[in-house]
């Protein structure tokens, strides 16, 4: 590991890097083709290729790259770097560019190769996991079955599976409840720790109990049932019940009193849009007013964008040795990530000007990533501060 380059030294370097290029470039050439500017070397639809690329290619680097760096923390191996680490980010990327390029290279080949990369990334997993008799198994399982509905996505569009939405709604629910679980970890502990060290004794979060399983539980039965069964009323309704427990659950972790850290107060915005992604999710079932697309951009833009940036952020700066503290810039890219989730839930809604809306969000949201690279590619690339691997 020590001869390795300081960007192949951990999963989240390579993989943050890449996933964050990637939200740009994809983004970009979605716009394009939606104008009318350049057509798609795809073999998928412009729209198919866009929600594929943003779930599967996008948030799919940052789970690997979180999954291959919580590792090693909890089974307390060596990560997993060098030749090995550069192998698994070559095979994303060529995933990407034959994804991209499908309708020169073949759909069959191009799937081949982005299903590969998480059938390797889950047994790597596995793997290390299985050898410390580690308790994370679930989270690896997760993993493989979001390869699983990146399988179904790539046989939806070549028409061998007859329900067109089956693979992406797979993948957008094993993300929500990837955040449901490792969330409910992380933000209670990280603003406890916060809190404590300001000498906070009173309401701080607690460690996860029968109400956070029990929460877990009913949106993961709730997402399920929407995969399956997506414009029934009943799921509509268990919908909202999974949104109102995510609000209960995220209120009861007190993220108001760590405003102070934009590093902790960013996990508790993210999460905010979970519940709020659920609720509009089951309102649209229920034949309100609300779009599904709001509801499916709260989830994505608003929860899943928003929540990476906090953990890339964070992670970036912890593990190459600097301090936990929240530069201008940092601040800057969590308020446009904000802001674009923001304008992309509301303008379908009909709150402001759609066009106007869909605009702004579309260049707050990328520019979030844009300074995600300026501000912490170098870091991802340099040794650690403190001179350690």
């Amino acid at each position: 590991m020590a001869a390795a380059p300081a960007f192949l030294r951990g999963g989240f370097r390579p993989f943050f890097f890449g996933g964050a290029i990637w939200a740009v470039v994809a983004l970009t050439l979605w716009l394009l083709a939606l104008a009318g500017v350049t057509a798609l070397p795809s073999a998928l639809e412009p729209l198919t290729w866009h929600r594929h690329e943003m779930l599967f290619g996008f948030v799919g680097a940052v789970i690997a790259g979180f999954l291959l760096t919580a590792i090693p923390n909890w089974t307390g191996r060596l990560p997993i770097a060098g030749a090995p680490l550069a192998s698994l980010f070559a095979l994303w990327g060529l995933a990407r560019v034959a994804v991209l390029f499908s309708g020169e290279v073949g759909h069959g080949p191009a799937a081949a190769l982005d299903v590969g990369f998480y059938l390797v990334l889950a047994l790597m997993g596995a793997r290390e996991v299985l050898a410390a008799k580690n308790r994370n198994v679930p989270i690896v399982g997760l993993v493989m079955l979001f390869g699983l509905a990146n399988a179904l996505d790539h046989a939806a569009a070549a028409g061998v599976v007859a329900d067109e939405g089956l693979g992406w709604r797979a993948g957008l629910a094993l993300v929500v409840v990837m955040i449901s679980l490792i969330g409910g970890r992380i933000i209670p502990s990280f603003t406890r720790n916060w809190l404590a060290k300001r000498g906070v004794k009173q309401g701080l979060p607690g460690q996860p109990g029968s109400f956070d399983m029990a929460t877990i539980a009913v949106t993961s039965a709730a997402l399920l049932a929407w995969v399956a069964l997506p414009d029934r009323p009943v799921v509509g309704m268990f919908l909202l019940a999974a949104g109102l427990l995510q609000a209960l659950r995220l209120a009861r972790w007190n993220g108001l009193k760590a405003v102070a850290d934009p590093l902790v107060f960013i996990l508790h915005v993210g999460y905010l849009w979970v519940p709020v992604g659920l609720v509009l999710l089951g309102a649209a079932i229920l034949g309100t007013a609300v779009p599904r697309s709001a509801a499916i951009h709260a989830l994505t833009a608003g929860a899943m964008a928003t929540m990476i940036l906090a953990v890339m952020t964070r992670a970036t700066l912890g593990h190459t040795g600097r301090d936990l503290r929240a530069s201008p810039a940092t601040v800057v890219l969590y308020f446009l990530v904000t802001i674009g989730a923001v304008l992309r839930v509301t303008a379908p809604l009909g709150l402001i000007d759609y066009t106007l809306g869909m605009e702004v969000s579309a260049v707050a949201w990328g520019g979030a990533f844009l300074i995600f690279l300026f501000a912490y590619g170098p870091i991802l690339f340099a040794p650690r501060a403190d001179n350690g691997l």
